[in-house]
């Protein structure tokens, strides 16, 4: 999972960094301490990829007009073609470019200059044929990646219902298997479709009954659908708040005709492969972000340079220095975050990222959205406009926290996955309390000890023989700190809450969130070390983005741990509950007008 933390390894100097460790007080050096580096070949791929497509997008690309239509014109697909876009991760045999996680991350920067753009990219390859390529046979991959790769067939990712949102195990699509055994039947309906109107080429997903054991059982499956096979039907466009140049309606399913030989994977397998393939491909949300949020710099330092107010810049000003600085350390943080785990994806052997790209993601949609907002408040009443480009952002933006995961159900993912670890870890040494293990009662007691007095944490980070460079060591510090306040914090909530803490949201997402801060505190250490250690343009001011935003981070996980505390005064959760269930009873606003009367 994550990567962040020391594992306690008997002799062991440094193991692994997993994010799900992080809850354990664990911390791992050996997946993260160095920062990854491309190799030369790499290198020199990157920069002859990059030149051309952000030619193209400069030049090309009309973002003003694809919003105004709401379509993407089909000259630009065609140059999204050329530049094989279309296949970016699709390998080199089945006619795609092949690409790492870390090259692809690279070019959606630029791709996520125009939302539009970036997400019929994103429907087509990210999810759209990402389970042939992760679940398919030989035999599918060479039917389907080649047309696939080059953009000839567009593909689409057909999950969500009218019922089924976020509970994708709840689908009511069904696939019925023909009496000869050749064919599933498929019928149903799917909403908000990317690229719904323009597949070719869908990955669907639907029940199907599955016999073990003589045991019947409705489980998903998941099934190659062409469009071709007849009975496929798309709804109208969707008109949106944003990223409207993207194709996004309902396809229904009557009666489609599917070979048994386009189910991808096994059948009744269909829901992991579909979780397999939304976890991979978040990642990416953060270099997006990233690339938007320069650009962003870009523009509005120059109005805020030359535009004055009481016989003075816009720069001058402290509230204005303070937008440049958050959208600076956002950008920073994002992409330190996306290539630290594209790098560890990219890695052989390595284990599932997939807490981390949900990390990742989060951050950089909450992070976008902040910063979108505070680039037009730069603007004033430009930046209102449809004259420049800030409104645009803002309402591609908003779709961030809500698709590939809504950024609650990933947080509850992030927490109940870290918690499970640190459970099991807990678990061990219960049952070694009651084996009569006085070693392990001791080891808990003094541990507990030593909190209650405070001690000083050193998990190695600095030091003759850390990974952090020196100028960081305070902010390593502050990070060694928070990990060992959080392992205690995670024992006690599980000791307190045992199974019923899937059911504590609240607690769950301030776990979430020491989690999201702790990645992002460790990318940022690695990657500055890095920078400083080779010598890179501008690592001081890299340093400076590390340290601002680790004392930051440092704070808010303090007083999130904080509220976590049993009696804690500073948890507000019963009154929210309270509010919350008082105004849903009503369905409405209950308090009485100011202005009402009752003499």
């Amino acid at each position: 999972l994550l990567g962040a933390v020391i594992c306690e390894q008997s002799g062991s100097a440094a193991s692994k960094l997993c994010v799900k460790h992080m809850v354990t007080p664990v911390v791992l050096q050996a997946e993260v301490f160095p920062y990854p580096e491309v190799g030369n070949e790499e290198a020199e791929e990157i920069q002859q990829l990059v030149a051309p497509v952000e030619k193209f997008f400069a030049e090309e690309v009309d973002s003003a007009r694809i919003d105004q239509e709401a379509k993407i014109p089909p000259e630009t697909m065609n140059g999204l073609k050329e530049l094989g876009l279309f296949g970016m991760q699709v390998p080199e045999e089945y006619g795609g470019l092949g690409l790492s996680n870390t090259v692809y991350a690279r070019l959606a920067e630029i791709t996520a200059l125009d939302g539009s753009i970036a997400v019929t990219l994103a429907a087509h390859q990210a999810i759209g044929l990402k389970g042939i390529l992760i679940a398919g046979n030989e035999a599918q991959k060479n039917k389907y990646l080649p047309k696939l790769a080059s953009g000839e067939h567009i593909a689409a990712f057909c999950l969500t219902e009218p019922g089924s949102g976020s509970d994708a195990a709840s689908i009511q699509t069904r696939a019925t298997l023909s009496e000869d055994g050749t064919h599933y039947l498929i019928n149903g309906s799917k909403i908000w479709i990317s690229n719904g109107a323009t597949a070719d080429i869908m990955t669907v997903f639907a029940r199907t009954e599955v016999v073990k054991d003589g045991v019947k059982a409705d489980k998903i499956s998941a099934f190659i659908v062409e469009r071709a096979f007849g009975g496929v039907s798309s709804g109208k466009p969707e008109d949106k708040l944003g990223i409207r140049g993207s194709n996004t309606c309902e396809v229904a399913f009557d009666n489609v005709p599917v070979p048994v030989e386009n189910v991808i994977g096994e059948v009744g397998g269909g829901f992991k492969v579909a979780m397999n393939i939304l976890n991979s491909g978040r990642f990416s949300m953060g270099s997006s972000s990233a690339g938007m949020i320069k650009k962003l710099i870009e523009l509005t330092s120059e109005y805020a340079a030359t535009r004055k107010q009481f016989n003075r810049s816009l720069s001058e000003f402290g509230m204005i220095q303070e937008k440049f600085a958050l959208m600076a350390v956002n950008a920073f943080v994002m992409e330190s975050m996306a290539y630290l785990t594209a790098g560890m994806m990219d890695r052989p052997g390595l284990p599932d990222c997939s807490v981390e790209a949900a990390i990742v993601k989060i951050f950089s949609s909450e992070g976008g959205w902040i910063c979108v907002s505070e680039a037009l408040q730069v603007l004033g009443g430009l930046g209102y406009t449809k004259n420049y480009p800030f409104e645009r952002y803002v309402r591609d933006c908003r779709i961030l926290p809500i698709f590939e995961g809504t950024n609650e159900i990933l947080r509850m993912y992030i927490a109940l996955t870290g918690m499970q670890h640190a459970g099991k870890i807990l678990t061990g040494k219960i049952k070694e309390l009651k084996k009569g293990n006085i070693g392990v009662a001791f080891g808990m007691a003094g541990k507990r000890l030593k909190s209650a007095f405070g001690s000083s944490v050193d998990f190695g980070l600095t030091g003759k023989d850390g990974v952090v460079h020196p100028s960081l060591e305070e902010s390593a510090k502050k990070f060694e700190q928070n990990v060992a306040f959080f392992g205690t914090t995670v024992e006690s909530l599980l000791y307190r809450y045992g199974k019923s803490m899937v059911d504590e949201q609240l607690i769950l997402k301030r776990v979430a969130d020491v989690l999201i801060n702790l990645y992002a505190m460790t990318a940022v250490l690695s990657r500055s070390s890095r920078s400083i250690s080779i010598g890179a343009r501008n690592h001081d001011h890299e340093v400076l983005l590390a340290n601002t935003f680790c004392s930051d981070a440092y704070f808010k996980n303090n007083y999130l741990m904080t509220q976590l505390q049993k009696h804690s005064p500073e948890n507000n959760d019963a009154n929210i509950k309270k509010i919350a269930k008082e105004v849903l009873e009503n369905r409405a606003y209950i308090c009485s007008h100011p202005l009402e009367r009752t003499f």
